[in-house]
């Protein structure tokens, strides 16, 4: 059975915009410089050819990573009908006096910097299916910690 990868549509987006990328543009400036470095010459002593080798490799791994979560991506909506929080909804919790924002998306999307939380990580896995009003504890490296759901959108 094939594990569904939970995306919301603007992440999905983004990773197809990423594969893209990396496909049309990248890939060939590599296959084009890895082209030029070998026409050089000894390729046992070129370090322009390894390093351009080297890079198509990662390059290649990361487009088939890419396709594989694309193929296999499901689009979440954000539910509004009141079932609490889920993937696509924005949720403003209350940790020790101070409010937060945070979106929970798909494991693909979580940026920690933009508050985009994984529905898989600690937080955003004992957020979902909470409701305003519900406050619940999250074990993390500093101890218990208590957090308050204050709004979902």
């Amino acid at each position: 059975m094939i594990k569904r990868i939970q995306v919301t549509d603007k992440g999905l987006e983004a990773l197809k915009k990423e594969f893209s990328e990396l496909l049309n543009n990248k890939r060939p400036k590599l296959i084009e410089r890895l082209a030029n470095a070998r026409a050089q010459g000894d390729l046992s002593e070129n370090s322009d050819y390894q390093n351009a080798k080297e890079e198509l490799e990662f390059l290649e791994g990361r487009i088939d990573e890419l396709q594989a979560v694309i193929k296999t991506a499901k689009i979440v909506k954000s539910d509004q009908n009141g079932s609490g929080v889920g993937v696509g909804t924005k949720v403003t919790v209350r940790v020790n006096g101070v409010k937060t924002t945070f979106e929970i998306v798909g494991e693909w999307e979580a940026d920690l910097a933009s508050k985009k939380i994984s529905h898989t990580s600690p937080l955003g896995s004992s957020l979902v299916g909470k409701k305003v009003g519900e406050k619940f504890e999250v074990t993390a490296p500093v101890g218990k910690i208590l957090y308050e759901v204050i709004a979902i959108d």
